[in-house]
C-alpha cells in the first residue's frame, strides 16, 4: 500500500536513511505549467527550522524532476521525482539494532515482515512526507487554477491553544526529554458542489484516509466533530437560506453532508501523537525479550506538528484534485 489516489495516484519510495525518497504520480493531466520554485518553497516549510520543536536533522530537501514536465509543462506522462538523504548519520542508531522501541513500529514491522529497518524508522519514519509534500504540490497547481485555496493552523500543542503558552510547553519538554502532540486545522475554500461519492467514497472518508496515513496521526473530525454529540439536532443542523442562491446558513456539517461536498468550506482537524522518539528513560525489551531502559540517542522532533501542517495541506490537495473532473 505505497499508492494513494484513484485518477491522480502517488506511489512513494524510499526509507529515513536510504539514498533518497521520492515518489511517481501518475494520472496528472497534461498542460498543467509547473513552478518548480514554488514545489521547493512547499518542501522548505516541512524542512526542520531552528524552531524548538524541530530535529537538528538538517536535510537541503532538493527535488530533482526526472520526468513528466517539458518547457515548464506537464506531459501527461508519470511525474517522476527524487528528494536525496544528505544527512542520514545512520551508525548512530546501531544500538537500537536489536531493540524494540516504544511508540515506533519496530515490533510491528519485524513480526509482520521478520526484518525491519531500524535506522530511524526506516518506511516508518516522517521522513517519507517529503515526497507527499512534492506531489501535494503539484496538486496545488490544479487547485489554485480552480480557485480552491487551502490553508492549515496549529490550534493546539499539548493543552496550550495560544503561540506564547506552546513556545513554553515545547521548551519545558525538550528541558524534560520529553515530546508533545496537537491539532492541526485544515478549511478548504473554494471547493465546488458535488466532490464526493456516496456510502462508501464520502468525501471525509476520503480525507479521513488521507490524513490517517500521515505518520504519528491520531485522530480525525470534520465540522463539529466529536462536539455534535452533545449538541441536539436543533443545533447542530445547518438551515437553508436564500441570499442570491440557495445555501446553508451555518456550517456545523464541515462542509459536507451525505459525503458530498455542499460549497461551503470544508473544515477538518487531525490529531498528532507525542513523538515516540524521547530522551527520557523507559523501559522496554530487545528482541529476546530481555529488559532494556531505552535512552534514545537519535535525532528526532520535540513535537511534530508546525511540520505537519504542510504534510495536512499537501493530503488535501492531492484528495480534491483527484475528485475533480479534470
Amino acid at each position: 500500500m505505497n499508492t494513494f489516489g484513484d485518477n491522480i495516484k502517488l506511489t512513494t519510495f524510499g526509507e529515513s536513511h536510504s539514498a533518497a525518497i521520492g515518489g511517481v504520480i501518475e494520472g496528472f493531466p497534461a498542460g498543467v505549467e509547473v513552478d518548480k520554485n514554488f514545489i521547493q518553497s512547499e518542501l522548505d516549510r516541512r524542512k526542520p527550522s531552528n524552531h524548538k520543536a524541530s530535529t537538528t536533522r538538517k536535510e537541503s530537501d532538493r527535488i530533482e524532476i526526472l520526468s513528466g514536465i517539458f518547457e515548464g509543462k506537464t506531459l501527461g506522462t508519470p511525474i517522476a521525482f527524487i528528494i536525496r538523504n544528505e544527512n542520514q548519520q545512520s551508525d548512530d542508531y546501531d544500538y537500537l539494532r536489536k531493540i524494540y522501541r516504544p511508540g515506533h513500529a519496530d515490533f510491528t514491522y519485524d513480526k509482520k515482515y521478520g526484518h525491519y529497518d531500524h535506522r530511524s524508522g526506516g518506511r516508518a519514519s516522517a521522513r517519507e512526507t517529503a515526497a507527499r509534500v512534492a506531489a501535494g504540490a503539484f496538486a496545488k497547481t490544479i487547485l489554485q487554477s480552480k480557485g480552491i485555496e487551502i490553508t492549515t493552523t496549529v490550534k493546539q500543542v499539548g493543552i496550550a491553544q495560544t503561540p506564547d503558552e506552546m513556545e513554553r510547553l515545547i521548551e519545558q519538554a525538550k528541558t524534560d526529554g520529553d515530546s508533545l502532540g496537537g491539532i492541526v486545522e485544515c478549511v478548504i475554500k473554494g471547493c465546488p458542489v458535488g466532490i464526493g461519492e456516496p456510502v462508501f467514497g464520502k468525501l471525509q472518508a476520503q480525507l479521513a484516509e488521507a490524513m490517517m496515513s500521515i505518520p504519528a496521526a491520531k485522530g480525525f473530525e470534520y465540522g463539529e466533530g466529536f462536539g455534535a454529540a452533545t449538541m441536539k439536532g436543533s443545533e447542530h443542523n445547518d438551515i437553508y437560506i436564500f441570499d442570491n442562491e440557495i445555501k446553508p446558513a451555518t456550517n456545523h456539517n464541515g462542509g459536507i453532508l451525505g459525503g458530498i461536498s455542499t460549497g461551503q468550506d470544508i473544515v477538518f482537524r487531525v490529531a498528532f501523537k507525542p513523538i515516540a522518539s524521547i530522551s527520557k528513560p523507559q523501559e522496554t525489551v530487545d528482541k529476546q525479550g530481555n529488559s532494556v531502559q531505552l535512552i534514545n540517542r537519535g535525532r528526532h522532533d520535540v513535537c511534530c506538528v508546525p511540520r505537519a501542517v504542510p504534510v495536512v495541506e499537501a493530503m488535501a490537495a492531492l484528495v480534491i484534485a483527484d475528485n475533480l473532473d479534470l
